[in-house]
């Protein structure tokens, strides 16, 4: 559970609607047609703009954007020179019983190609492919977000526009102007709220999970094309090292040393 999300969303909600608590009455700012618009209206532009099929990847990048569980990279580091640590001295059978422990299926099988005795070249070609399929799948994604977020608030203007037409064909009776100006402003309203406080973020924080996730997968690269060439275990870890950050590895140093 990502708790950030979650407090960000939540204390978001929760300002926009005590703000209009202490001015108004909340029933004031519903207006179905105007959700109408602006809901139907950005999901009918992202239809248009992208297949259905990555249409439908929304549904499971949203649920991620909440819920999203990924190892540390120095943990999959340990991990890594623990297995090249075995191979090195029992060979690359030895390390067939890890496989059954190893949770992360792109892990697992390098892992199993390895120990099958498949080509350095062939296991390469295949973990590269898979890094690259889910890096483009990740960036469909955020796009998506993205594009909804531009989507919405120009819908919120076009149900603002509907309103002000509605509101300008009975300027005859000025008593309907006050309470139609206010349900074609609360039209942009919505878009702009749902723009800024879900679609948006949620662009931004899945391009962050994706950068997050190619991480562990380009360590994971590394160290199971490491093993298969047997090198050195010291060797592998210089190499994972380079992926952590500066700090990380400060406090790594500091900790040996002692």
């Amino acid at each position: 559970m990502d708790l950030a999300t979650i407090i960000g969303v939540v204390s978001g909600i929760g300002l926009v609607v005590a703000s209009i608590l202490m001015g108004s009455g909340l029933g004031l700012f519903i207006n179905i047609p105007s959700l109408m618009i602006v809901g139907g209206g950005t999901v009918a532009a992202t239809l248009i703009a992208y297949p259905l099929k990555e249409f439908f990847l929304v549904i499971g990048l949203f649920i991620k954007v909440f819920i999203f569980k990924l190892v540390k990279p120095e943990d999959l580091i340990k991990q890594l020179i623990d297995i090249s640590n075995k191979a090195r001295k029992g060979g690359l059978l030895s390390i067939e019983d890890d496989i059954s422990k190893v949770k992360d299926r792109f892990f697992a099988k390098a892992l199993q190609m390895t120990v099958d005795g498949a080509k350095i070249g062939d296991i390469s070609s295949i973990m590269k492919k898979e890094i690259s399929l889910l890096q483009k799948k990740h960036k469909v994604g955020w796009e998506i977000f993205g594009s909804m977020g531009s989507y919405a608030p120009a819908f919120g203007m076009i149900g603002t526009l509907i309103g002000l037409v509605q509101m300008l064909a009975t300027l005859d009776d000025p008593s309907t102007i006050g309470p139609k100006m206010a349900v074609a402003m609360i039209t942009t309203f919505y878009g702009a709220l749902i723009a800024n406080l879900f679609f948006i973020p949620m662009s931004a924080k899945l391009k962050i999970r994706s950068e997050e996730e190619s991480l562990n997968m380009n360590i994971l690269f590394e160290g199971v094309m490491s093993i298969r060439a047997g090198e050195h275990p010291r060797i592998l870890e210089d190499k994972l090292t380079v992926y952590l950050s500066s700090s990380k590895k400060n406090q790594d140093k500091g900790k040996s040393k002692k």
